[in-house]
C-alpha cells in the first residue's frame, strides 16, 4: 500500500531523514519505534504532504505521489491523525466528524451523515453528537479524531501517537477499534508509538534513530534488546 524509497528530508541545511526505506504491506498494521527527536514525526508529515523531501520516492498503491500535495493525497486515501490530536475546539463533536468528509474524492455534499459503523467502533461519540470538541477529555479527543480520519475512507491511515497522555481504558478502546478495522476493512495503518502493549498490536516493526530505520522486523519477535533501545525512557 505505502512504499518508501530512499527518502531524504530536511529543515533548512539540517538533514533529518537519511535515505529511508519502509513499506506498509495492504491490510496490516506497521509501527515506527524511537525515542523523540529521531525523525518519526517527520516522516509522517512527510508522507502526508506537509515537508517535502530532497530526495526519494513516496508511493501509494502504486501512485507516485512524491510530488503531490497534501489535499491531493488526502482525497487519494491518507487519513492522518497528528500528533496533538488537533481536532476543532469550537465545533460539535458532529461537526468535527463531517469535516472528515472533505477527504472523501467527491467531497461533503452537505445532506451527508455519520455512518454507523464510525459509533460502533467510538460509541461515546454517539452519546456527544452536540458536545463542543474542546469540553471533550484527551482520550475522547483521541477518538474523535481518529473517527475524523475514517470519515474519509482512507486506504492508509497514519497515527502519530495516539496514546500520548491517555489513561490506559482509553488506550485500550482504541488499540481494539484500530485492530477492528484493521481486519474487517483491509486498511493499513503506520502507528507512531511509545506504549509497549499497542506496539506489540502491530503485525510488524520499524525501529528508528537519527532519522534513519537501524531495525525492522515482525512485532511477534519484538526483542528485550529492541525495546530497550528504542522504546525505554
Amino acid at each position: 500500500m505505502l512504499k518508501i524509497n530512499n527518502l531524504n528530508v530536511y529543515y533548512g541545511e539540517s538533514h533529518i531523514l537519511r535515505d529511508v526505506d519502509l513499506h506498509v504491506p495492504r491490510g496490516e498494521m506497521v509501527c515506527l519505534i524511537g525515542r523523540n527527536g529521531v525523525g518519526k514525526t517527520t516522516l509522517m508529515k512527510s508522507i502526508m504532504g506537509l515537508l517535502k523531501p530532497r530526495e526519494g520516492l513516496i508511493e501509494l498503491a502504486g501512485d507516485n505521489i512524491t510530488k503531490k500535495p497534501t489535499d491531493r493525497r488526502a482525497k487519494l486515501g491518507i487519513g492522518y491523525v497528528p500528533q496533538g490530536r488537533e481536532i476543532f475546539p469550537k465545533l460539535t463533536v458532529g461537526e468535527n466528524l463531517l469535516v472528515g468528509l472533505e477527504a472523501r474524492p467527491q467531497g461533503y455534499s452537505g445532506k451527508a451523515k455519520v455512518p454507523e459503523d464510525i459509533f460502533e467502533l467510538f460509541p461515546v461519540l454517539k452519546k456527544m453528537l452536540n458536545r463542543m470538541g474542546g469540553d471533550l477529555s484527551g482520550g475522547q479527543q483521541q477518538q474523535l479524531a481518529i473517527a475524523r480520519a475514517l470519515m474519509g475512507r482512507p486506504q492508509l491511515l497514519l497515527l502519530d501517537e495516539p496514546t500520548e497522555g491517555i489513561q490506559p481504558s482509553i488506550i485500550l478502546e482504541i488499540e481494539a477499534a484500530i485492530r477492528k478495522i484493521v481486519a474487517t476493512s483491509g486498511l493499513s495503518v503506520l502507528l507512531v508509538e511509545q506504549h509497549l502493549h499497542f506496539v506489540r498490536q502491530a503485525d510488524r516493526y520499524y525501529a528508528m534513530q537519527k532519522g534513519g530505520i537501524v531495525a525492522s522486523g515482525s512485532t511477534a519477535e519484538l526483542s528485550q534488546d529492541v525495546i530497550q533501545r528504542f522504546l525505554a525512557v
